[in-house]
């Protein structure tokens, strides 16, 4: 074998100008083919993280919150991703609904949570991104599907916020996964007007620490609120906040409303559709209120309700950002579920919102074990 010496400094230069420009070359290509409208490749993305101390409660849960943050990070990507495949005006994708979300096993501090998104349907002004999560304990090598979402977001232009683009459109396995996924696409258009009915309702502030009702167990003793100024960190580049920010925020309120209730651990267990119904800008202060509205044996409903307000300009006035409903269960020191204390309904609202919180309860129970079924 022939060996030759050191390359001289201005021949070494060349040899890295070459490889750079080679690599350059093989990276384009590969952007190129994975940003192709439509494919495969630039419809999918997979983030990992491990959980740490300030992920999780005092019994090492990692909150709900952190979960969906991560979840409409990786689905925000790679829709911002897809959408801007085209020549025209660059967009981001904002986060206007995500499908009813199952909590299938806690995860804990020190795990890694692998969450993979893929863009699996695209309507003219809209997309669909399923979003699994898995967590895996790397001493053991065990993993767990922990989660499971749908979002749905449309692109704004980066010139105007108000201004949505149309979709790239991506390609199908076939025709029935199409139409399944149109399917999909009509029903939570239908479901997303039905929630306009609720835009003005007011909410009640939560009650003066020092003049809450004495009794427990009541929606008043529970109800909780916190006050968000949006800054910077919270926002896209265009200066609006992040979905998963502001669902990180309901589910700490849905949490404290949970706690104040039971008095004992509690994790999030699902969330139903969470609506998206206006913009939150830079600058605005978000209140997030959340009270209970139905109690069953094992788990508790609660109104997470988000509402803005210039900080600055005052004549906007305050408006319903965002809305859901979030069902918490109480574990022990085992994370076994305990039973939860009744709610104590008073007034005729309290009731009403009650009875329509047992008949989701009802609903979404039956739709499980329908599920269930199916996969047996």
């Amino acid at each position: 074998m022939h060996c030759s010496g050191p390359l001289s400094s201005k021949a070494a230069g060349e040899v890295d100008k070459t490889a750079a420009a080679m690599g350059k070359q093989r990276v384009n290509r590969d952007v190129c083919r994975g940003g192709e409208a439509g494919s495969q490749q630039g419809s999918q993305i997979q983030l990992s993280r491990v959980m740490r101390p300030d992920d999780a409660n005092i019994m090492g849960n990692v909150h709900g919150g952190i979960i969906l943050k991560m979840i409409e990070e990786a689905g925000g990507i790679v829709g911002t991703r897809h959408c801007n495949t085209l020549n025209g005006d660059r967009c981001w994708v904002a986060l206007v609904r995500v499908e009813k979300t199952e909590f299938l096993f806690p995860v804990f501090i020190g795990e890694v949570v692998h969450v993979s998104a893929e863009i699996s349907y695209t309507s003219k002004h809209s997309l669909e991104v399923q979003v699994k999560v898995v967590a895996e304990n790397i001493l053991t090598g065990m993993k767990k599907l922990a989660n499971k979402a749908a979002l749905w977001y449309v692109p704004c232009s980066l010139q105007n916020a108000d201004k949505i683009l149309e979709v790239p459109p991506i390609k199908y396995a076939d025709a029935e996964q199409e139409e399944e996924g149109r399917k999909r696409y009509e029903a939570q258009k239908i479901e997303r007007q039905g929630t306009k009915a609720r835009l003005e309702e007011a909410i009640p502030p939560p009650p003066n620490p020092e003049e809450a009702p004495k009794e427990r167990h009541t929606v008043g003793f529970s109800q909780s609120s916190l006050i968000h100024l949006v800054g910077p960190s919270d926002c896209t580049i265009d200066d609006y906040v992040y979905g998963g920010v502001t669902m990180k925020l309901m589910d700490e309120v849905a949490g404290i409303v949970a706690a104040r209730h039971c008095n004992t651990n509690i994790v999030t267990a699902s969330v139903d559709a969470i609506n998206f119904h206006r913009k939150i800008k830079k600058g605005c202060v978000v209140t997030v209120t959340g009270r209970l509205t139905f109690v069953s044996n094992k788990s508790m409903e609660i109104e997470v309700l988000v509402d803005a307000a210039s900080l600055v300009d005052k004549e906007k006035g305050r408006y319903r950002a965002v809305s859901a409903f979030f069902t918490f269960i109480s574990l022990d020191k085992d994370n076994k579920p305990l039973t939860v204390p009744p709610l104590k309904i008073e007034g005729e609202d309290e009731q009403r919102r009650s009875d329509e919180g047992k008949a989701r309860y009802v609903q979404n129970k039956a739709k499980r074990l329908a599920d269930k079924e199916r996969r047996q």
